[in-house]
């Protein structure tokens, strides 16, 4: 129970990575603040699993695409219970090659999975106290050219970047990390057979799961000495060439 008396706030929490992030800082024993847009029965669902392993947990509504909502999402998780820890964790991935990209689709992937992150780290640190730490979620997309997600590729190196800068700026009061997941919780249109040529190509040769990019993020919370590192989650793809 190391986050014992912490409190964490987790954005996209109502599923899939940020669902497992937000289970796995409660099992640490931090209250945790479950953000959620439009999953909503998730974050009901994440919050009564919570409350009944004993963590207090509340959910937190917020469009982070909104320019007051960062703003807005911090002060609430402030006045309910402080804030310790942040894990910016809502992003949206969207498919297509270069020329189909459009403007509305630039804007909304660079709003929500770079714009956000950054104006939700600046209230927090308003807020935190000396030994406080945010974790931001990038992707292995921010070091490989993936052509059919380039939008996204762009907007994940900024987020390691911009963990970088922060954890510059914020120091030494709050630490700032970031975790990179290559192959967790692969999209349901995949194949069986494209999922079983992307687990033989790992050199770990299996596909991750939500909880090995959870296991990275408590270990980045809890290590008091680093600060401004991306931890790589992906079996060892990015080495494998």
């Amino acid at each position: 129970m190391k986050f014992q008396g912490r409190t964490c706030l987790v954005t996209g929490a109502g599923r899939r990575v940020g669902r497992a992030i937000a289970l796995a800082v409660g099992a640490e024993g931090a209250r945790v603040a479950v953000h959620y847009n439009e999953s909503d029965e998730g974050a009901s669902e994440v919050v009564k699993l919570l409350r009944d392993s004993g963590t207090e947990a509340q959910a937190f509504s917020a469009d982070l695409t909104r320019p007051d909502a960062p703003e807005a999402l911090i002060s609430a998780v402030h006045q309910w219970a402080g804030l310790d820890f942040l894990v910016n964790s809502a992003a949206v991935m969207m498919e297509g090659p270069v020329d189909s990209v459009s403007q509305d689709e630039w804007e909304f992937m660079f709003t929500l999975n770079l714009r956000a992150p950054f104006f939700l780290s600046q209230a927090a640190a308003r807020v935190m106290k000396p030994g406080s730490a945010m974790v931001n979620i990038a992707d292995l997309a921010a070091f490989e050219t993936w052509p059919n997600h380039v939008p996204h590729g762009i907007t994940k190196a900024g987020v390691v970047q911009m963990t970088r800068a922060l954890a510059r700026v914020l120091a030494p009061g709050i630490r700032v990390n970031a975790v990179a997941p290559g192959a967790v919780l692969l999209p349901e249109s995949m194949d069986q057979e494209s999922a079983e040529r992307l687990a033989a190509t790992t050199p770990l040769g299996r596909i991750g799961s939500a909880e090995d990019v959870a296991e990275a993020v408590c270990y980045l919370l809890g290590a008091g000495y680093v600060t401004g590192e991306v931890i790589v989650v992906d079996g060892g793809r990015l080495i494998r060439k």
